[in-house]
Order: structure tokens, then sequence, then C-alpha cells
């Protein structure tokens, strides 16, 4: 029996109503993507991916789609899988989310691709049953589990058993965020390789390789930090696998897989359709190099980078100036979150200018950005052509329901003169782009999807249901 999950309408019940309609018209609060940004964004990660020749894990917990629905559509799992590729990697970070996949992966396999998929999270032995009733449908190889703990086997075992073939296994190294995982000189914590090898002679299990998940980068300001962060992760992967060579078989070959989107995009800087010669990656360049010539350590190992929220981006991931070429936020985040103004307060009523907007925490998060002090960024389309300010609208305040917006006054230049009226009316659409679009994306059951390239970027073209629950 299956779990009860609150279910979103019918995709076709939701194309009919919204499909066609400007997002002017429709119900707001709501979330919108903009396919466009997505798709441009995911192939630069493949492009930059396939030039360096490491492999790419898709994270999905970002956008929550897969795409399966006719009439076919460009969802974000298939734009981050690509077309070219044999392998789709990919990691999900709750059951639903690759129950929801489903259909798209077999598709995938049906069409000769190879698909696994990591489960985002060392095992929690409740979810054992679920996912190898999931993994049935799936067939051998196509499920894997992250593990730092012996206790957690006893899990892979049970899926092992209910599943009918083994599972893959990562182990995860903790190269300095402190999430989950061990230290590169603790990774055998309680003889752990050695129970996995067996497991694996037993053929209960498969280790694949190593992993890490390090958001360092998301406190960087540049690119050169960010490149420095991937190198330095690569790096206690290897020290990982130094100090441990002598429990691992040397006829294995094992993959060495590290990221967070900061981090594995700033590879953009010098490989694929953006790359220039930049002086800042030589450190992450020789140690790419080191890690993918084939051998190491006399093992064979290959190197595979993982990201998620790259897709769309967001303020988060603006403020670390990962890569050097990108856009001003209207021009990179691919995820907006509409919203009607209910109030103006620009008539002396408060030290500064404000509105009131029928949006809270319940739509847009309440996720800080290191480079300002508001909790989103009300896109310049909804007032710029009115007034002439070096000022940014900005979410200033938020409660559950409703926000203030108000003047960014952090910019340099600022200073304390007086401050214009907010340009906004009562009744007007605002966009805001999230602070972190994973989080804002999971307030809402689906997508309205826009697609700028056809020059009308305020006009639905499709919904995409989102994944929800655990």
């Amino acid at each position: 029996m299956s779990i009860p999950q609150l279910r979103a309408p019918s995709v076709d019940e939701l194309r009919k109503f919204y499909v066609g309609k400007k997002i002017d018209d429709v119900p707001k609060p709501a979330v919108v993507l903009d396919v466009a940004k997505a798709k441009r964004h995911c192939q630069s990660m493949l492009d930059a991916a396939k030039a360096l020749g490491v492999g790419f894990r898709a994270h999905v917990k970002t956008h929550k789609v897969s795409g399966t629905r006719k009439p076919a559509q460009q969802a974000a799992l298939k734009l981050q899988a690509g077309e070219d590729s044999p392998e789709v990697k990919l990691v999900v970070s709750t059951i639903p989310e690759l129950e929801h996949l489903l259909p798209l992966l077999n598709e995938f396999k049906d069409n000769g691709r190879q698909v696994n998929v990591l489960y985002g999270i060392p095992l929690p032995p409740s979810q054992a049953t679920r996912a190898a009733e999931l993994a049935r449908e799936l067939g051998p190889g196509t499920i894997t589990f992250m593990i730092d703990h012996p206790t957690q086997l006893d899990a892979v075992v049970h899926f092992s058993r209910k599943a009918g073939f083994a599972a893959g296994i990562y182990l995860k190294v903790d190269t300095g965020y402190h999430r989950a995982g061990l230290p590169p000189s603790s990774l055998n914590k309680n003889d752990l390789i050695a129970k996995v090898m067996q497991l694996e002679a037993d053929g209960k299990a498969t280790l694949t390789g190593l992993y890490s998940h390090s958001s360092l980068s998301y406190s960087d300001t540049g690119a050169k930090q960010a490149m420095d962060n991937l190198a330095g992760e690569i790096k206690g992967c290897v020290d990982a696998l130094k100090s441990n060579a002598q429990h691992f078989h040397k006829d294995k070959k094992l993959t060495i897989s590290v990221g967070a989107s900061p981090q594995v995009t700033a590879v953009q800087n010098f490989a694929g359709a953006n790359a220039t010669q930049n002086p800042d990656s030589e450190s992450l360049r020789s140690t790419i190099q080191e890690v993918t010539k084939g051998e190491l350590l006399g093992f064979k190992v290959d190197l595979e980078l993982h990201a998620g929220v790259y897709t769309v981006l967001d303020n988060q991931q603006l403020s670390t100036h990962a890569r050097t070429f990108l856009g001003d936020v209207e021009d990179e985040v691919a995820i907006f979150v509409a919203a009607e103004v209910c109030s103006v307060y620009n008539d002396g009523e408060r030290q500064q200018p404000e509105a009131l907007a029928a949006v809270g925490v319940l739509g847009l998060g309440r996720e800080p950005c290191p480079s300002y002090k508001g909790w989103g960024v009300v896109s310049r389309k909804s007032y710029a052509k009115d007034v002439e300010t070096h000022h940014r609208l900005v979410v200033g305040r938020v409660s559950q329901e409703h926000s203030i917006l108000t003047w960014n006054t952090e910019l340099e230049g600022s200073g304390k003169e007086q401050l214009p009226p907010v340009p906004l009316e009562i009744g007007q659409s605002v966009c805001i782009y999230p602070n972190h679009a994973c989080v804002a994306g999971a307030m809402y059951g689906w997508y309205l999807v826009v697609d700028s390239s056809t020059g009308e970027e305020s006009k639905i073209v499709d919904v995409w249901v989102r994944a929800s629950g655990w």
C-alpha cells in the first residue's frame, strides 16, 4: 500500500486552466519557471563536463519535475540528462522524487540509456523497503546509496533482499562541510570498508566509489574561491583513498564524485562554450587531470561532478560569483515568484517608501543571502520603466503570508539621499527572485512554465507538476 500524500490536480486539468494565460491573469502567489534559461544552464553544464572528460550526476531536488506527461515537454530532468550521453545519473532527496521520476527513467532505459539514481542522504532504515519496491521496476544497477556508518549496512542488506539485486554504495567523505560523511582518515570507521567489501563479495552490494558534497562555496565571492573549493574537495577524496588504500581491492574501479553548484559550475570558466584562459583555474585543472588520467594510487579511478540548483539559479548562487561571465539576476535566474501588491506607502507614513505584497515566508522561504540583507529581489521589469534609480526593490521584511518591499540601501553609493516613491500600484503583479530556489519552489505544487526565447516571456506555455512529500 502506498503512503498517503497530498496530490496535485491532474496535469490536464492544470494545463486547461493555465496554458495560454499571462502571468498577470492567474491566481497569485505562483512560482514561474523560464524554460529557456533553464535549458541554457543545463546545456552549459553538460558541455563543460564533456569538455573535461568527466561524468556528471544531476540533482533533481531543486525542481522535482520529470516531464513525462504527453505531449512531450522539455522538463527540467530531460534538460539535465541531455541527449548525447549513454548514461543518466541522478540524485534524489526523497522517495517521492524517485517515484515521480519512474516513468521518465523507464523511458530512458527503453531508449538504451543506462540509469542510476543515488539516494542523497545516508539511507534511513525506514526507507529501504519503499526504495526496493521502486527499484524492482527499474532493475539491477539502478539504485545507489551513500553510507557513512556500519549500522546503515543493515538497511542496504534489507534493500537487496527486497529488490532482488545488489545496491550500489558510495562511501560518504566529509571534506569539511560537516553535514554527512566521515573524515578522509577515518573512512574505515569500525571496519566500514571491509564490511562493504564483504557485502560485495556476497552479492548484496556493489561499491561505486567515494562521494563528497561540500557547500562551502556558498560563502564564496569569486570564481577563484569556487574553483579552489572544488579542487580541495577532490583532494579530500583522494586523501581518503590514499589513507585507506589497503582496504580496497586493487582491481576495483572507483568513482570519485564531488560537487555543489557554485564550485561545479565554476569549471565553466575554463571548459565548455564559455571557456576563457583563466590563470586562477590552474590548481583545479591539475587536480582534475590527476584524477582523470585513468589510474590513481594503483586504482582505476574516474571523476564525477554533481550539482542541482545550477538548472535555475537564485540570489545565493549569483552572490558567489562562481562564473565570471554571468549577467544580472533578470538575465540568469530561471525561477521567480509572481505576487500581487496589496498596499503602497509613499506619503510619509513610514521612514522610507514601502509596499505590501501578498506573499510571505510560505511562498518565498526565509533563506538569507550573503550579498544583501533582504529575502528576495524584485525584478526591475516590474518597475524600472517607471523610475530612474540605482537602488533595487527587495523584500526587506517578511511574515507568514505577506512581505514588505523596500529599496535596498546597502549598495555602494547609496548614501542618505531621499529615496524615491516605490513605483508600484495596488493590484500590480511583481516578480520576485528567491534567495534559495530549492526552498521557494517547494512551497508550490507545480511550476507555471514560460519561454522567454519566444519573445512572450509572460505567456504560460506549460505546467510542470512537482514531486512532493516524503
